[in-house]
């Protein structure tokens, strides 16, 4: 007996209908997995929303997982019943079995438990690509971070110090500043007391401003980014937490200061099976060193996955969120 949370018409959190569902035999260059543990991402709420519109209906949201190879189709041969793999995408997480394309999960380190593989493989394979391949972070590399206390975040805070650059993050209240600068921010601005973000990057930089700001609100902090921006600096809006940014007109890069700006995404990232076993390995590197701890600070039972976006679009959240069959 397979579960899953189905979308059957977008919309709010009510949307997410908690049903029974056949799993049938994985295909050729398929498996089929056991799930121990689901991530929750804010690209969940894009789709249930329909901001990503999916391709079927009903649909199972849900990008990241982690559990236990039950079966492989023809032709896979790298992978076998037993395997302890995880994923981030394609769509379909949310569930208590599923089938997945081989070449899109990957062998998990035996030191990594399935919640934590499954809270931070597409925000620590993000991080991965934004810092290392978006914009190469490195010494003398002064960045910001909103939401630096979201599970994207707090990756991102350590990574960022490890590679030897100065993060400075945003957070709302208190209690996540101290968490973003507990993880390694250099400085965290509490956006509901300063603000003026820009002001304050400014004071912070001594009017140096920053080489790269990571942006993955939009609405709320647009244009206001890009004047924390160096001359020839890179605006990277990588998501819509806010709502999207509509009508933006390229002139104001230049009148900024010769801006550059790119709206990445982890598929295009690792869209080639050599890609994707760089960055999971990457990532797995620096998660069993410790130099980057994940931190899973909310769980839920799958049928639950309703409270799990209302708690996130409501930013009660800090961390990961895992959902557990």
């Amino acid at each position: 007996m397979a579960y899953a949370i189905r979308v059957h018409k977008t919309g709010g959190p009510e949307a997410l209908k908690y049903e029974e569902v056949q799993v049938g035999a994985p295909g050729a260059g398929e498996v089929r997995l056991k799930q121990h543990a689901i991530g929750v991402n804010y690209i969940d709420v894009y789709l249930r929303t329909g901001l990503y519109p999916q391709p079927t209906s009903p649909f199972v949201p849900g990008m990241e997982g982690a559990g236990e190879v039950m079966a492989v189709g023809a032709g896979v041969t790298d992978l076998k019943v037993g395997d302890r793999v995880a994923y981030a995408g394609p769509a379909g997480g949310y569930s208590t079995e599923r089938l997945i394309a081989a070449d899109r999960v990957v062998k998990m380190p035996d030191g990594i438990d399935y919640k934590t593989a499954a809270a931070m493989m597409l925000q620590g394979m993000t991080v991965r690509y934004l810092v290392r391949k978006t914009f190469n972070v490195g010494k003398g590399t002064t960045c910001l971070w909103h939401a630096a206390a979201g599970g994207v975040g707090l990756i991102a805070c350590q990574w960022v110090k490890h590679l030897g650059g100065t993060l400075i993050g945003t957070a709302g209240g208190p209690e996540k500043v101290k968490l973003a600068l507990d993880h390694g921010a250099a400085h965290c601005i509490d956006y509901k007391k300063d603000k003026d973000f820009v002001a304050k990057v400014k004071e912070l930089t001594g009017g140096k401003l920053c080489d790269v700001v990571y942006d993955s609100i939009g609405k709320d902090t647009f244009p206001a980014s890009l004047d924390c921006l160096k001359p020839r600096g890179l605006f990277v809006t990588f998501g819509n937490a806010s709502g999207p940014i509509e009508a933006f007109n390229p002139g104001i890069l230049a009148a900024k200061g010769s801006l550059f700006m790119t709206r990445p995404s982890l598929a295009a990232y690792t869209s080639s099976r050599a890609d994707l076993v760089e960055t999971a390995n990457d990532l797995f590197d620096v998660v069993s060193k410790g130099v980057v701890k994940i931190n899973v600070n909310h769980t839920y039972s799958l049928k639950d996955a309703a409270q799990a976006h209302i708690d996130l679009e409501a930013r009660k959240t800090t961390g990961s969120i895992v959902l557990l069959p």
